[in-house]
């Protein structure tokens, strides 16, 4: 029964942290205090799909000038320091194209690929992005953003339930 689901460590913590810690939670994940206020003032959540919906939620509710100012905040995706330098450059490049013409990072969310993805990904992502007109590549971009802030936000839950658990060695 949903009902009876226990709620994860991380979660608990979130639920009951004070709502400046909770909000600092958020705003790592999405660089917006409004945003970040809005999820926390929805607290409690019963397990983690509802705290993703309000993340969600909230994220629909951001104004256009809201969503530019976070994308100004994102930083684009990069290369690990070991990958080629052709892909380092070509990387770059579609950055800057894409930069130049929207104003802001490209942002995309990768967790529907493997690592060995996503460079591929995120090039082929830019490519068919620049012929976007600029009011469809903001939708995108915003969709995206909600995305990402949604994977963060879920990592988050994650990472602070494996700080919760206590070491077995008792460190």
């Amino acid at each position: 029964m949903p009902s009876q689901r226990r709620a994860q460590p991380g979660l608990e913590h979130f639920n009951s942290a004070p709502a400046d810690a909770a909000e600092a939670i958020v705003l790592a994940c999405c660089g917006s205090r409004r945003w970040a206020r809005r999820v926390v003032e929805h607290r409690p959540y019963p397990d983690l799909e509802s705290l993703l919906a309000g993340c969600d939620e909230a994220g629909y509710d951001l104004s256009p000038a809201d969503v530019h100012a976070v994308l100004a905040g994102e930083r684009s995706t990069g290369l690990p320091p070991s990958a080629p330098q052709a892909a380092h450059t070509a990387l770059d490049a579609a950055h800057t194209a894409y930069e130049a013409k929207f104003g802001h990072a490209f942002v995309i969310c990768l967790d529907a690929y493997g690592r060995d993805e996503c460079l591929d990904q995120v090039l082929a992502g830019i490519r068919s992005r620049l012929s976007h007109e600029p009011d469809e590549e903001r939708a995108i971009s915003a969709e995206e953003l909600r995305a990402l802030v949604r994977s963060r936000l879920a990592h988050a839950m994650a990472d602070q339930s494996e700080s919760d658990t206590p070491d077995p060695a008792g460190r």
